[in-house]
């Protein structure tokens, strides 16, 4: 198969780096962007010291010219990204009485704003090369979850907006799939039991017991879905909504 570049958002550590280096693991070259491109050092190193290539790129994905910057040197280094990852995301969790205009608008720009920017600028190489995967991360708060009234939005709005690239851009040999993860441990999961008061481990304890199969979900549980998606096997799958959440969710 031909060998191709991956962008993976938000890729510094978490889910986003379990998936950049899986797909390095694929055989494809990637580029590790986040907001702080010394913070994908690790990232980086990991994926090369495994035989792979990679590249940090520091991007904001809420911001139109640092999205296309990053595009442009990703395909000149690399060569033209046909694989996107919308991963990077943030929390700004709050009641909505408390919530803020500024809370609702980080939230929105960063995850559907920056996913709409990333994949605008990376659907031309991927139409000019008749080849693209499109792999959105939503959320299993998009459902609904207390607290997240600006996160659930934004991953319900990233399911709608999956749906609608693949309709788009089926006829050029693109496909859009999104990943809706139930509890993952991770940082942000992390400074969510911070964030309500309860030992992560006592966090974790109770996020398992509401699965199916009574265990929390890992960034490689992610990166494995992500990896089929990515697949160029994977091209009569499109549209599609894959909860990865250790059971069915009501």
């Amino acid at each position: 198969m031909t060998q191709r570049t991956a962008i993976v958002t938000g890729a510094a550590r978490g889910i986003g780096a379990a998936v950049a280096k899986r797909l390095a693991a694929d055989g494809m070259k990637v580029a590790v962007l986040d907001l702080d491109e010394s913070a994908c050092a690790a990232t980086v190193e990991a994926i090369k010291t495994a035989g792979g290539d990679a590249l940090a790129v520091g991007c904001d994905v809420a911001d139109e010219e640092s999205v296309k910057g990053a595009v442009a040197r990703v395909a000149d280094e690399l060569g033209a990204p046909t694989v996107l990852v919308n991963n990077a995301g943030i929390l700004r969790d709050n009641l909505l009485f408390k919530m803020s205009a500024d809370d609702w608008d980080m939230v929105m720009n960063v995850h559907l704003r920056g996913s709409f920017l990333m994949s605008r600028e990376c659907q031309a190489h991927m139409t000019k090369e008749g080849f693209g995967r499109i792999v959105n991360l939503s959320s299993s708060s998009a459902l609904g979850n207390r607290g997240q009234a600006n996160y659930s939005a934004a991953k319900a709005g990233l399911q709608g907006f999956t749906k609608t690239l693949a309709i788009e851009l089926g006829k050029f040999g693109v496909t859009a799939n999104a990943i809706a993860p139930g509890f993952i441990e991770t940082d942000m999961t992390a400074a969510t039991a911070e964030r309500v008061g309860v030992p992560f481990e006592d966090f974790i304890k109770g996020a398992a017991e509401m699965t199916a199969v009574k265990k929390a979900g890992q960034p490689d549980d992610i990166a494995n879905a992500a990896s089929f998606f990515c697949d160029e096997r994977s091209g009569y799958v499109s549209g599609q909504v894959l909860y990865v959440a250790g059971g069915p969710l009501c």
